[in-house]
């Protein structure tokens, strides 16, 4: 990675060693929701969701899944096509809003699930900064020395906390989980380059989900109030996410003194396709150069960017020392980028 200055959030060390992502997986639920299902849930319509979101399904879980079950798989999955087993990863950063439980952590239930006897590791709460944050994480960890191996996870069951009944938050998530190996990178290596994030608790209200927690734990009242589901200000949401999407892909590619038409891809949070397509076009992003996938998985939260970059990859759109830009923005409000070459 290449530092920022030292009073740029984002910054890191310049004597740090070389980090990369050195290979991806995801899972998702194979059960699909389709927009004519939610149709008969709530009163809405296909046409409304596309035009608004371009959503047309999503996968949801199963009763009895949980956000552990889906990250597993694609754990599994990654560590093997990194040419490693389980003993050698070190650490696992789990960014998720929806764990399985308050504790113990998703991230020591995927330990045990896996079998990574030796992996220390933590649930990090970002929302749908969940994998940059996860990632920056785990590069940081890996980039000190102190691991060589990490996994970062973006994942979420978002079906758990959504009102079907509320057709304006309902609609719009499905379930979904993405890996990533953190591996130390040779000199000659593709890297992961920089990264830049920030968060403003002034925007808590917009999104959030109000009950569950130690202000307001869990009873008759907030159960019937409706407290543990997502409530959001979608009007707020919106102007937000675009205006600091932007805001954080400027920073980070001046602070590298890259212009945007020099990135072969742009693979922003999945949460609305308006949202991705102002900030690209703000950015005076070609549109080839967007990834957009949302319509095949709506908005899955922490697993939305390693989603995006696996279709990517299986389109054939992402190559080796592709240069490619993470940029999320999720309830926080967290803001989030990541600069990188692929690596493989």
């Amino acid at each position: 990675m290449v530092a920022g200055d030292d009073n740029t959030p984002g910054g890191r060390r310049r004597h740090a060693r070389r980090v990369k992502i050195a290979s991806l997986a995801t899972h998702v639920p194979p059960r699909v929701m389709t927009n004519a299902d939610l149709e008969k849930l709530v009163d809405t319509t296909d046409e409304w969701i596309r035009q608004r979101t371009g959503i047309v399904e999503r996968h949801v879980v199963d009763p009895g899944v949980g956000t552990s079950d889906l990250i597993a798989p694609a754990a599994r999955e990654a560590i093997a096509k990194a040419g490693l087993t389980p003993d050698d990863i070190g650490v696992i950063v789990v960014g998720t809003t929806t764990p399985d439980t308050v504790f113990p952590s998703t991230a020591c239930l995927v330990q045990h699930k896996i079998g990574a006897s030796r992996a220390w590791g933590f649930d990090l709460g970002a929302a749908c900064s969940g994998f940059t944050y996860a990632l920056t994480t785990a590069a940081e960890l890996v980039a000190t020395g102190s691991h060589r191996h990490a996994l970062a996870v973006g994942a979420d069951v978002m079906s758990s906390i959504l009102d079907y009944q509320d057709r304006a938050t309902c609609v719009l998530f499905g379930d979904g989980a993405g890996v990533a190996v953190v591996s130390p990178a040779a000199e000659d290596e593709p890297a992961i380059i920089d990264f830049s994030h920030e968060i403003d608790g002034s925007g808590g209200p917009a999104l959030r989900l109000p009950a569950g927690g130690s202000l307001r734990p869990a009873s008759h009242e907030t159960v019937d109030q409706r407290m543990h589901y997502v409530h959001q200000d979608g009007h707020a949401v919106f102007r937000f996410a675009v205006r600091k999407t932007e805001e954080i892909c400027r920073c980070i590619l001046a602070r590298n003194a890259i212009d945007a038409d020099q990135l072969d891809l742009f693979v922003s949070h999945q949460a609305n396709k308006r949202i991705i397509m102002s900030a690209a076009e703000r950015l005076g992003l070609d549109a080839a150069k967007v990834v957009i996938n949302i319509e095949r998985y709506g908005n899955t939260t922490g697993a939305t960017i390693p989603l995006a970059l696996g279709d990517a990859l299986a389109d054939g759109r992402l190559k080796k020392g592709d240069l490619v830009l993470l940029a999320s923005v999720g309830a926080g409000f967290t803001v989030g980028s990541v600069l990188l070459r692929w690596a493989f």
